[in-house]
């Protein structure tokens, strides 16, 4: 197995920071727009984000989870059934520009199917999404991200692998992780 730093902390600070200035651009004052962090890595990222809003424009950013795990398309495909996550939502989202936010868009599943999820809590003016690292080429539907912090070149068989610190990890950090082959 081959690690491939693509991340180290301050790499990550400085993109995730970087973010949230696009997203100051682009939602000024916040007055209409909520966070959706897509369970359960986006959650930690959605976070993250919120509190660097929060010290940057001085408001409160309503932030919620979503958990998508009834809405994918592999759900009773798989051997072992995936487990769910809380979602926790407290707001409508109709007539809001929803942001949802994900760690890493790889085949564009988990986002169609957050989509689904989101219309349970009503019918957005707009939605927007932001994702850390994007990996191009691995793409099964025809969605994209708003927000990027990293374009990744990477195949099927490699894995992105993004690490928080408090995670038993001392340090945030994204790696590439290509298995080797025989």
């Amino acid at each position: 197995m081959q690690k491939k730093l693509i991340f180290d902390q301050k790499q990550l600070s400085i993109t995730i920071a970087r973010l949230c200035q696009e997203l100051v651009e682009n939602h000024q004052d916040f007055k209409n727009t909520v966070i959706l962090g897509l369970q359960p890595r986006g959650i930690l990222l959605a976070n993250k984000i919120k509190e660097i809003l929060r010290k940057e424009t001085g408001k409160e950013i309503p932030v919620g989870s979503l958990d998508i795990t009834f809405y994918r398309d592999d759900f009773r495909r798989r051997d072992n059934p995936i487990k769910a996550n809380a979602t926790n939502v407290p707001f409508l989202v109709e007539g809001k520009n929803v942001v949802l936010i994900d760690d890493v868009l790889f085949t564009g599943r988990s986002v169609r199917a957050a989509l689904d999820a989101m219309t349970a809590f009503g019918r957005p003016d707009k939605v927007e999404l932001l994702a850390l690292i994007d990996r191009k080429y691995t793409r099964d539907l025809p969605i994209e991200a708003h927000y990027i912090g990293r374009q990744v070149d990477s195949n099927i068989s490699q894995k992105v692998l993004v690490e928080w610190a408090g995670e038993k990890k001392k340090e945030d950090k994204v790696w590439l992780i290509t298995s080797e082959i025989k």
